[in-house]
């Protein structure tokens, strides 16, 4: 039996996926988070053989959980199931040590066979991410501007450019507002940009946003 802790702010989400991973014996779902920081509380105390987590959560953000995550237990397989698109994300969270990435629009197939395979040990990541991987690696001494935040910055990059305010993001980020003015300035400095004119042009360019959104 694969016992999975699944962290995910949306309930009808939970709910939907529950109903998938109850069809098969041998996987199920024994607790719930819907925030990161109630899922590093369960994960610190309770026993779990496979972390499926959200990115975008209220809070602390699924890459702050991964890297925490790493530290306390660093065997656990933790897979990504995200609604952003592959390119956005899936390099940064498997160089942050997830297990695997999938989206949301992934087929339940994919996501049961993901399950098992980090389950027992590997990881899963797909053709498309293969091959982003590759790439990064060989052209790991030229790496684009927003590669060299970390992961909190770029967080704050990403919801700058979506058009946040900075008291949006504090009050999201659950940080003051001088903080995120601090990271914002760090952020244009190691990317060399100005504004934040230039910096949603950037992540529009780069694909950084999700075109889902309004």
């Amino acid at each position: 039996m694969i016992r999975i802790l699944l962290a995910d702010d949306h309930v009808l989400f939970r709910e939907g996926l529950k109903q998938i991973l109850g069809k098969h014996r041998d996987l199920r779902v024994v607790d719930e988070a819907g925030s990161g920081t109630e899922a590093m509380e369960k994960i610190l105390n309770g026993r779990y053989d496979v972390i499926i987590l959200d990115i975008s959560m209220p809070g602390r953000s699924g890459l702050d959980i991964l890297g925490e995550i790493r530290t306390h237990h660093p065997d656990l397989p933790v897979l990504i199931l995200s609604m952003h698109p592959e390119e956005q994300y899936a390099v940064r969270v498997l160089r942050a040590g997830a297990a695997g990435y999938l989206t949301k629009e992934s087929a339940a197939a994919e996501l049961i066979t993901a399950i098992r395979k980090v389950a027992a040990g590997g990881r899963y990541i797909s053709p498309a991410v293969a091959e982003r991987l590759a790439e990064a690696m060989e052209h790991g001494a030229e790496r684009a501007p927003h590669q060299l935040l970390s992961n909190r910055e770029d967080q704050v990059m990403r919801m700058l450019a979506s058009g946040k305010s900075l008291r949006e993001i504090a009050d999201d980020l659950f940080l003051s507002e001088k903080t995120i003015t601090t990271y914002r300035a760090r952020i244009l400095e190691k990317m060399k940009l100005r504004n934040n004119v230039e910096l949603t042009h950037y992540a529009i360019t780069h694909k950084l946003l999700d075109s889902s959104r309004p």
